[in-house]
This record gives structure tokens, C-alpha cells and sequence, in this order.
């Protein structure tokens, strides 16, 4: 059956599963080998050609739910997003890079591109305009992120992959907020689609991995740099992730549906000063993201009012998790200033938006209900530490 035709939790469920055919085993097998023959077969296998059968087999389905051609798997988020990077950049190129992204992203990009004689310019904003603004004669790849992290802006995808095509130049986007679930970049223009698998697409906190999805002309090209870089997963790990990737869509809507309903109960909170949720109508970009994305995604942030502190109410979360990470079942919060962008300096912050106030919210699987009430609590106590 053609996958155009299969549903989202069958593609999930089904496409790239390894079928045992020795045993009839109802999930994949493991191929744990790191040795495979050479002589006389299709194709020579060796795991940092990211080509095992589990390796194999996984891409699939990405590339399934992404709507691509071909897909690669990745040790970690940030070995997806470099080996990207250095695929379709060189000494004397130019990229231009959204100004509100992932830390870990703007560090790479800050600390490492001058070894590589690759410039770059952070747009002013996150609008078609500053992505055209800071083109230049040598340009050759632009990288969104949106929604963005952790502010939740929303970047018009269509435009800015219109805008790359009329100038020749490669658009790529972060797609680790929405996940393929809630959004589908290829689908608007974009060339290529990157992930943090750690995230969403595991679901579990318990993997580390990236993905990249695009053409099969664009992956041969990121395959030719990351063979020699070596940024490749065990096949244990790729195993976990097909595994978990089968409730992807399950997970990540009743993960969206608790995220509706806290937005909108934190927007009416009288201890909290803004909430930035795509899916809230006050939200500047909320017509923009209801336009491009197919839900608004699980992920919010929220600023406490000054007289709280912030770290103080994390420490009294009872049910929700200070974590550093984002996208399990279960829910978390972390400070962006303490962690996903604990290495920008405090100007750098400012100038992005991200107050020591800010919260980042990472809504999972819990009954409503019983979130409501630990963050309730975990205010109460707060403000009573505060004042006695």
C-alpha cells in the first residue's frame, strides 16, 4: 500500500518496522553487528555509513512522516543540525540564522563557524523581511526555527522558503517544537527538515538521537560529511526510537490537548504576567501558526510576576519535573536563563527576550486537572515563603 494513502498512527505504527521473518516476531528485530559482509551484496553496511538494517529501516519513517524522500538518523539533535550545517556550507559562505532558536544552536554557530571561515548574521527579527534583509552575495543557506524555542514565536515557513527559492539559496528548519505531528515544513516550500529526536519523536526522556529529512539529492549530500564526522547511533538506541515512534501521534495530541487547556488557564492567572502558546488568540503569530501548523504543539512558556521567584516556585513542584530536557510523557519546566541558554551572556538574553522570570513549560500526558493544581500550589507556597 502506498504510504500517501496510510493513516498518521499506521505510518507510525507500521512503516519502517523490520519484519522477522525467521521467527514472525510482531516488532522489529535488533541488528546489533557493527561487522557486515562485503562480497557479492547490494550494499555494504558498516553502522557509521548509517546504514544497518535498524538505521535503514528507521529513516523510513521519518521520512514518511515528514513527507521526504530519504531521512538519516543522528547521535544527538546537535549532530544533526552541524553535520546539516557543514554539508551545504564552506569557507567564504554565508548563512543566515534566525535570531530566536535554540541555544545550543546559536553557541555552535557563534563558537564554531569562524574555524570554518563560515560567516553568518542573526536576523533582527523573525519575519520574511529581516531573513531578507540579511542576505547577501554570499548566502547559500537560511535556518529557521518555529515554533521557536523558548519563546514560541512562529516564523512564516511558506515565506521564507519562497524567499530562499527566488534567491537560489537552501532553507532548513527546526522542527523539534511542532514535530512532524502538528507540522509538516516540506509541505510549504522548506528543502530540508531537521529534529531533536530526543525529543518528541522519542517521548520517553530515556534517548538521545537527531533526525534530517529531505531529498534523496539533499541527504546524499549531508551522507558524504557525515560518514567522515561519525555521528552515528547504536542500534539499541535506533531500536528505542522506532519502538517509541509508534505512539508518536498518541502521545503528542493528548500532549497538545493539555497544552490548550493550561495556556489558556495560565493567560487568566493573576501571578503570571505573559504566556507565550501559538494557540492563544492573543498571541501575535496565532492567525500565522493556525495557518502552517495542523495543532499548535505541547510546548508554552510563561513569565512569573516579579514578586515570585522563579526558582523558588520550581522547587516547590510537587507532580511537574524541573528537568532540562523537553517532550516526555511526563510534564516538565525548566529556567531557559539557567539552561537551554545558559551559555548566551546576559545581554544576549535581553536582547532575545528570555527574562530570568521566563518558565519554560513542557505539558506531557497527566490529566489536566492534577497539572492545574501543582502549579496552584507550587504558586501558593511560593508567594507564602516570599512574604512570612
Amino acid at each position: 500500500m502506498s504510504k500517501k494513502k496510510l493513516g498518521l498512527n499506521t505510518i507510525c505504527t507500521h512503516v519502517g518496522e523490520i519484519k522477522d521473518e525467521q521467527f514472525k516476531g510482531a516488532v522489529s528485530p535488533i541488528y546489533v553487528s557493527t561487522s557486515y559482509e562485503f562480497d557479492d551484496v547490494d550494499l555494504k553496511r558498516y553502522p557509521r555509513y548509517f546504514n544497518t538494517p535498524n538505521q535503514e529501516f528507521l529513516a523510513k519513517k521519518i521520512a514518511a512522516l515528514e513527507h521526504t524522500e530519504a531521512a538519516m538518523i543522528f547521535g544527538s539533535g546537535m549532530a544533526a543540525i552541524s553535520h546539516m550545517f557543514l554539508a551545504f556550507l564552506q569557507n567564504g559562505d554565508h548563512i543566515v540564522v534566525q535570531n530566536t532558536l535554540y541555544g545550543g544552536t546559536s553557541n555552535f554557530i557563534r563558537e564554531e563557524f569562524h574555524k570554518y571561515g563560515i560567516e553568518y548574521t542573526f536576523t533582527e527579527g523573525y519575519k520574511v523581511s529581516d531573513f531578507e534583509a540579511a542576505i547577501q552575495p554570499n548566502t547559500k543557506l537560511i535556518h529557521i526555527e518555529t515554533p521557536s524555542n523558548p519563546l514560541l514565536t512562529i516564523t512564516d515557513v511558506k515565506g521564507v522558503a519562497n524567499l530562499g527559492r527566488s534567491k537560489g539559496i537552501i532553507t532548513t528548519i527546526d522542527n523539534t517544537f511542532a514535530s512532524p505531528i502538528n507540522q509538516n515544513p516540506i509541505d510549504l516550500g522548506i528543502d530540508i527538515v531537521m529534529h531533536s529526536a530526543t525529543k518528541y519523536l522519542g517521548g520517553h526522556s530515556d534517548i538521545l538521537a537527531g533526525a534530517v529529512a529531505s531529498t534523496q539529492e539533499h541527504m546524499d549530500r549531508i551522507w558524504n560529511v557525515s560518514k567522515n564526522l561519525g555521528g552515528s547511533l547504536s542500534d539499541m538506541t535506533v531500536w528505542m526510537l522506532e519502538r517509541s515512534m509508534k505512539t508518536l501521534a498518541l502521545r503528542v495530541k493528548a500532549q497538545t490537548k493539555n497544552a490548550h487547556k493550561l495556556a489558556a488557564f495560565l493567560d487568566k492567572h493573576d501571578d503570571v504576567a505573559k504566556v507565550y502558546y501559538p494557540g492563544l488568540k492573543n498571541h501575535p503569530e496565532h492567525e500565522l501558526a493556525k495557518s502552517q501548523m495542523k495543532d499548535f504543539g505541547a510546548m508554552l512558556s510563561f513569565e512569573l510576576v516579579d514578586d515570585i521567584d522563579a526558582m523558588s516556585f520550581m522547587k516547590q513542584l510537587h507532580l511537574i519535573k524541573p528537568s532540562m530536557s523537553l517532550a516526555g510523557v511526563e510534564s516538565t519546566m525548566l529556567l531557559p536563563a539557567e539552561t537551554s541558554h545558559s551559555l548566551l551572556t546576559q545581554d544576549q538574553r535581553d536582547d532575545i527576550g528570555i527574562s530570568n522570570q521566563l518558565i519554560r513549560f513542557s505539558v506531557g500526558i497527566e490529566t489536566f486537572r492534577d497539572l492545574k493544581s501543582d502549579i496552584n500550589q507550587a504558586i501558593t507556597k511560593t508567594k507564602t515563603t516570599t512574604f512570612a
